[in-house]
């Protein structure tokens, strides 16, 4: 599978802002979509977001719907997640993972990020 790098996780309060980027490289790269998962201690793993590499057509997890932006920089073979008006509900380690056009499922992730919202 190609190595996902991600950076961008922190400390930050209540209604603050951060943003997650998810790097791919090799030789060749073809992704067909990105999407982004969060875990918190003792619960299971939950979809965030999901973006299209072609389009660029985005889904999201309501629990964030109007508060994170997913995008991508197929240039750059970089997702990134925009995360506002964050809640300490946002807690959580958050993975990025990339499918192929034959994968039915994610099989590349990311080494994960913390993301932590203070009240």
């Amino acid at each position: 599978q190609v190595p996902l790098v991600e950076s961008g996780g922190g400390l930050v309060q209540a209604g603050g802002s951060l943003r997650l980027s998810c790097s791919a490289s090799g030789r060749t790269v073809s992704i067909y979509g990105m999407a982004w998962f969060r875990q918190a201690p003792g619960t299971e793993r939950e979809f965030v977001a999901a973006i299209s590499w072609r389009a660029g057509n985005p889904t999201y997890a309501d629990s964030v719907k109007g508060r994170f932006t997913i995008s991508r920089d197929r240039a750059k073979n970089t997702g990134y997640l925009q995360m506002n008006t964050l809640k300490p509900e946002d807690t959580a380690v958050y993975y990025c993972a990339a499918r192929g056009a034959g994968d039915q499922t994610y099989g590349s992730w990311g080494q994960g990020t913390q993301v932590t919202v203070s009240s």
